[in-house]
């Protein structure tokens, strides 16, 4: 009997059913609530496997003597790193780094589609990974993991693309609300990081599922907010809360370096071919666990009760929680920056699995710490044991950090009243906040995530920030040019080029000489290949010939200014440490393509779904 009952009203649950007789809003409406359910659920497991790793790390390694406890310390790191590299080289590519980047690529260029094989990696590799004690967060891979769930349910339950791309908003944001406990901070990221404007009519989906995912985090993890030291603690406007203004503008500029590192290092690993790629995560993992038991040592002497700070391995939140106390001296704060950022670079520059959001607002933490103690020790004996102030000043440089770094302001003001449950700073911390901001935005066009796909050498074209015309001219030349760029040999004579050419079916006004390494020669024009002898090699077309380059970090306005004093048409993209290394390619099409590119697409946002329509010209 109750078999046949089930048989009698599964049919009402079946995707095929509820497409046949459901109207398409009211289904995405359901699709929202479940894909919030799910995702709560999975962001709370995250959480615990985590925590229980890494807890159970730390007490096996405190009850060993003080060698095992280093050496269980630097090795565990190291093979979380190990297991990481094995993995995403050899079966799931796409669990490195945080996840925020390989979501906002499938959102624009594959129409939304993740792989829910890629989100069960993720979710696994990054609990070993930050769980055996490497300095990463577990909110990016959070993201990546919820958008991969809600990418299989639109699938499963629209046969419209548009709404499956929809959908996965709906699921960042669900991922961001029950990671942080922060539903407010989720929306606004979800806007500022993937959507790039705020709309209404998208609006509808994604707080239901926040909200649904909210209430899971909330009743799995209760309501206490992740930092709970200033929950309730009132303050009052006092001349003190000016350094809010130096603290912003000097979270700017470690913000703008911080990310530059993390870029750099990262590009220098990518370029190292004698290291085998697997292995690259496993030396992060060891030197994290050097700078990590380097800290914990160097806090222990430094501590007013002898006690080591163990906030570099993992997330951290605990020794974040010391600083709000104020029971941090200002050398434990010190070497706690030093150590979690250097950490940090090196986790992610290696290929480790873990995000950017918990590092980042751990060291912004440290650094208004760093100001507050100093602030209390060299003020006046009204200030001098006033941990209040200590723990304001943390709160000040969290927020400066995240907005400097992940670059989302409106998030920076709202993760930080949602983490501590704390609302009563909001004046100078929404002048720290935008004053960080706008200094990193100065000193660099594009935001870390789109960096690194631009480091990857992914088409982010299509990304709403680059159809824009109003930016697009202050934009690197990385954004838009061409990463595998036709060249020609030295070595070939014009007929053999000429042969070349014609079975590649492409042609442009000139192509980039190389030699048999790869060095940039010259450049050749189409025409010229034809008007010389066919016997005449390249290198002699090219010989003494004074080649105009620019590099990736040129900006566009710079490169056409280039072009059009040359009469060019082409430019190669050689990089900035070497002109005889060719990047790309440049030409005066990419820009006028992406001036236009404005007029070309328009993002409609209807009825929540988010649709991408094409202008015919």
């Amino acid at each position: 009997m109750p078999n046949a009952l089930f048989r009698k009203y599964a049919k009402y649950l079946s995707p095929e059913w509820l497409r046949m007789n459901v109207d398409e809003g009211q289904r995405f409406i359901a699709v929202s609530i479940l894909c919030g359910f799910l995702c709560g659920i999975v962001a709370v497991l995250f959480h615990y496997s985590i925590e229980f790793i890494f807890h159970n790390l730390w007490e096996f390694a405190s009850h060993q003597d003080t060698l095992s406890f280093v050496l269980v310390l630097l090795l565990a790191p190291t093979l979380g790193g190990l297991i990481v590299g094995v993995a995403v080289t050899k079966f799931a590519p796409g669990a490195a780094g945080s996840g925020i980047p390989q979501t906002k690529f499938a959102f624009y260029n594959r129409r939304g589609v993740i792989s829910i094989v890629d989100g069960i990696w993720r979710f696994g590799l990054g609990s070993v990974f930050v769980g055996l004690g490497n300095a990463l967060g577990r909110e990016g891979p959070t993201v990546h993991i919820c958008s991969s769930i809600a990418s299989k349910l639109g699938r499963v339950f629209f046969k419209s693309t548009a709404r499956q791309q929809a959908i996965v908003p709906v699921g960042m944001a669900a991922g961001i609300g029950a990671a942080f406990n922060a539903p407010l901070s989720a929306i606004t990221f979800v806007f500022e990081e993937l959507l790039d404007k705020f709309s209404t009519k998208a609006i509808g989906g994604i707080v239901i599922g926040v909200v649904t995912a909210s209430v899971v985090s909330r009743l799995m993890l209760g309501e206490d907010p992740v930092i709970k030291t200033l929950k309730g603690v009132q303050f009052t406007t006092e001349p003190w809360m000016l350094i809010a203004i130096p603290l912003g503008i000097l979270a700017g500029f470690i913000g703008h370096y911080f990310v530059y590192a993390i870029l750099e290092s990262r590009q220098y690993v990518k370029n190292v071919k004698s290291v085998p790629a697997w292995v690259k995560p496993a030396i992060g993992g060891l030197c994290t666990g050097i700078f990590g038991v380097s800290a914990y040592f160097l806090t222990k002497l430094c501590s007013h009760n002898n006690t080591g700070e163990n906030g570099v391995f993992s997330i951290g939140y605990e020794s974040l929680q010391h600083a709000f106390e104020g029971s941090l001296a200002l050398w434990v704060l010190f070497f706690l920056f030093i150590f979690k950022t250097l950490a940090v670079i090196v986790n992610y520059a290696t290929g480790g699995s873990g995000g950017l959001f918990a590092p980042t607002l751990f060291i912004g933490g440290m650094l208004g710490g760093i100001i507050g103690v100093g602030l209390t020790q060299f003020s006046g004996s009204e200030l001098a044991s006033n941990h209040q102030v200590i723990g304001g000043c943390v709160l000040l440089g969290m927020g400066a950090m995240f907005g400097s770094v992940i670059r989302c302001p409106f998030t920076s003001l709202f993760i930080i009243f949602e983490l501590t449950g704390n609302y009563t700073l909001i004046l100078p911390l929404m002048f720290g906040n935008i004053l960080s901001w706008q200094i990193a935005r100065r000193l660099g066009v594009v935001s870390i995530y789109n960096a690194l796909l631009i480091q990857d050498k992914i088409d982010i074209r299509k990304f709403p920030t680059y159809r824009g015309s109003q930016d697009y001219r202050n934009l690197p030349v990385a954004t838009i040019m061409t990463h595998e760029p036709l060249t020609l040999l030295s070595c070939m004579n014009c007929e053999q080029a000429i042969k070349h050419l014609s079975l590649s079916h492409v042609k442009f006004h000139g192509y980039p000489v190389v030699n048999k390494e790869g060095e940039l020669l010259g450049m050749v024009m189409h025409h010229e290949l034809y008007e010389n002898a066919k016997e005449l090699t390249l290198e002699a077309l090219v010989v003494d010939q004074s080649v105009v380059t620019v590099t990736p970090e040129t900006s566009i306005q710079a490169a056409a200014r280039e072009l059009i004093r040359n009469d060019y048409q082409q430019l190669p993209v050689v990089s900035k440490s070497s002109s005889k290394k060719l990047l790309g390619f440049l030409t005066l099409n990419d820009i006028a393509r992406q001036q236009n590119s404005c007029d070309e697409d328009d993002i409609e946002v209807a009825d929540d779904t988010i649709t991408i329509q094409p202008k015919l010209s």
